[in-house]
């Protein structure tokens, strides 16, 4: 058996606008979330800012789960852009998920929010990315996002 390692890749944070309701359909109730411009990218491989024009298109089943769908990009601090879709879950007690909901600030630790990150790079020193499996764990502000990236070696 061959057991499979973490390499941190890098943290990202980010401002979001206020949700765009959908509303109910027949899998759950559908949003829009706006990603905007400038947040930041930082990790020992790879730094920059968040572009946008980007949104995380979500929908939260009848049991209460989220399930995010995000397509972004990333500008790297020498000038690549490398595309991102992230999808993913997020869930935790009514309660907890609730306050979240409200917008108070929640301990991620009180919910779970994990995404598989797919990453579109150009080819030279980004290349690597298009090359691995990588997973992502999430915190969710009232206005705000912050990711942790992780390769999976």
């Amino acid at each position: 058996m061959i057991q499979p390692g973490l390499e941190f890749v890098y943290e990202a944070s980010g401002e979001l606008e206020e949700p765009r309701q959908i509303g109910e359909t027949h899998d759950g109730t559908r949003r829009i979330i706006p990603i905007i411009a400038g947040g930041s990218v930082k990790g020992p491989k790879i730094s920059g800012k968040l572009m946008g024009n980007s949104a995380d298109w979500q929908l939260t089943r009848h049991d209460g789960v989220t399930v995010a769908d995000a397509i972004y990009a990333i500008e790297t601090d020498d000038g690549a852009l490398i595309q991102i879709r992230n999808r993913g879950l997020r869930h935790g007690p009514v309660e907890v998920m609730r306050r979240l909901v409200a917008g108070e600030d929640v301990d991620p630790s009180e919910y779970y929010f994990r995404t598989v990150p797919e990453f579109i790079a150009p080819d030279g020193p980004y290349e690597w990315l298009n090359k691995s499996i990588f997973i992502c764990s999430g915190a969710r502000y009232a206005n705000s996002i912050k990711l942790w990236v992780w390769r999976v070696t």
